[in-house]
């Protein structure tokens, strides 16, 4: 699905799910799109929420841009509204929970509920956005190159993809077709632009932090998440939950146990 930004821009996203229940948006990791999301629309028809996801500017066919924790935050906010919600939740997904403070900070009279899963820490560099794009240019640009995702063959880009997932997470992924998978790639990696402002933006500070949010927090992480940890900025939430999971890695936190994170958030 599509949709327009206040500025005109194309934002490109994914809406499931039930279209009675109440709303739970998702920001996505990196690199990942609203494909991650489509992987709880069964989870999320059996609990009775609707769900969105709404990529990121270049990421699929989002408009590429110089976005901010605040531009995509109003972003989503504004999605919700063209969707008749007043109300939502948020649910940010590893790199996307610092979208998701950003959000619930924000739009504090909108947001009932703020979920973070696999979410890492805020970074600690200092150097602008635009100078950490080109550091980190190079190492990702030769990543990308293995990857090849501009390989037309479903089956050898999905099956090349797999390879690079823990196992457990890799088992996950496999539950879809190969063509699913390989359109999840393609829309994660088209644009080197879209990972590398990802990239740079999580290695500085947030721009909101948790004392700025005023909704209840229920976090996730995976025992054996090696991005990710209960580090100690949940702890700056006024209400706030931590569960961790055992034996449990980064993406299998969220994909895994769906239908409970979309219970607790939808109540």
């Amino acid at each position: 699905m599509r949709w327009r930004a206040a500025d005109g821009r194309v934002l490109h996203g994914w809406l499931g799910g039930d279209p009675d229940g109440p709303l739970v948006a998702v920001l996505h990791g990196c690199p990942d799109t609203r494909h991650v999301a489509m992987t709880g629309d069964a989870a999320a028809r059996e609990v009775g929420v609707r769900l969105l996801c709404v990529s990121r500017p270049g990421y699929g066919d989002s408009t590429s841009y110089p976005s901010t924790h605040a531009s995509v935050a109003d972003d989503l906010a504004g999605v919700a509204s063209e969707l008749g919600h007043d109300r939502f939740a948020v649910l940010g997904m590893s790199v996307g929970g610092g979208y998701a403070v950003a959000c619930a900070a924000r739009h504090p009279d909108r947001v009932t509920a703020l979920g973070l899963v696999s979410t890492q820490p805020p970074g600690t560099r200092e150097e602008p956005v635009e100078e950490l794009e080109r550091a980190f240019a190079p190492e990702f640009l030769a990543w990308r190159a293995q990857v090849t995702p501009d390989d037309p063959d479903d089956d050898a880009l999905a099956a090349r993809w797999l390879t690079m997932l823990p196992t457990a997470d890799a088992a996950l992924v496999a539950t879809r077709t190969p063509a699913e998978v390989a359109a999840s790639v393609r829309e994660a990696l088209a644009d080197p632009a879209a990972y590398l402002r990802d990239a740079a933006t999580m290695s500085r500070p947030w721009t909101y932090g948790p004392e700025q949010v005023r909704c209840p927090v229920r976090v996730w992480f995976g025992e054996l998440d090696d991005r990710a940890g209960a580090d100690d900025f949940v702890r700056g939430f006024a209400d706030v939950e931590v569960t961790v999971r055992p034996a449990t890695t980064h993406l299998a936190a969220l994909v895994a146990y769906w239908p409970e994170v979309l219970a607790t958030l939808s109540r």
